[in-house]
């Protein structure tokens, strides 16, 4: 039994490994492998043997997953660890594939070992790749129906929504969240990049773990450095915003696809 573990938070991998080792712990010769961005698992997936069960974190570091089952046709069962919410869930379900609910709990992690167990034999009569496609359309589409209007802020004791049109940019600096509105004000946020990723929508766009930017500031890009790409934006920022080359493809179909 071979499982592989794609998970960029290396404490949450190691404990859903440890997890799966003791609920599993009776059944011999299992062999659990971890991997950590989409250009690992690309490797792994391409030189090693396929495995039986992959569990998936969604966002990872250099991009999501479903790049990864882009490039290669994976007919093993996913089970999805995500901190989406519960209408993304439902999406999962739709097609036919469990998920994991971040954070998550030994009960949880068991069951969904139970569902593969039971349906291990119609897995291996399957002859076509999920459709990941269908998956990713969905949490595009559920990302912009749960998209909120506004962002607050708080300066000191007064609370300011800031309307999401207006903003430019979230950013990291010096372990602390900024947003950087069109008119160049600058405000702190006391929400993740994470968090904001995922209640902006798709209009916004995660260029890495320091950046979340509007396409409304973004004129251009051109190439960079070992196949990055950097942005050309129609405000004064600083430093430059670069996108990694795993990420270069789903910021193209990004960019093709949101409009101004």
């Amino acid at each position: 039994m071979k499982i592989l573990i794609i998970e960029d938070e290396k404490a949450v991998s190691n404990d859903l490994l440890f997890t799966i080792k003791k609920i599993w712990e009776s059944r011999p010769q299992l062999n659990i492998f971890q991997v950590y961005t989409v250009k690992e698992s690309i490797n792994y997936l391409e030189t090693e043997e396929i495995p039986d069960l992959i569990f998936s974190d969604i966002q990872l570091g250099d991009g999501t997953c479903f790049e990864i089952f882009r490039q290669i046709e994976i007919k093993s069962p996913v089970i999805f660890c995500t901190a989406y919410d519960e209408f993304a869930i439902q999406a999962f379900k739709a097609n036919g594939i469990d998920y994991i609910l971040k954070p998550f709990m030994t009960e949880t992690i068991r069951k969904a070992l139970d569902k593969y167990d039971n349906l291990r034999k119609l897995f291996s009569n399957n002859t076509s790749a999920p459709n990941y496609e269908g998956i990713l359309k969905l949490l595009s589409e559920l990302r912009e129906e749960n998209r909120v209007a506004s962002i607050l802020v708080y300066i000191k004791d007064r609370i300011l929504p800031i309307k999401l049109e207006d903003i430019a940019l979230f950013f990291l600096e010096e372990n602390d969240i900024y947003l950087l509105t069109l008119d160049g004000k600058k405000y702190s946020s006391n929400k993740s990049l994470d968090e904001l990723e995922k209640i902006t929508g798709n209009y916004f766009f995660r260029a890495n773990r320091q950046f979340l930017v509007s396409r409304r500031i973004i004129s251009s890009a051109h190439n960079f450095f070992s196949r990055k790409l950097a942005l050309n934006l129609t405000i004064p920022f600083s430093p430059q915003i670069i996108i990694s080359k795993e990420k270069k493809t789903t910021f193209l179909d990004w960019l093709s696809q949101v409009t101004k």
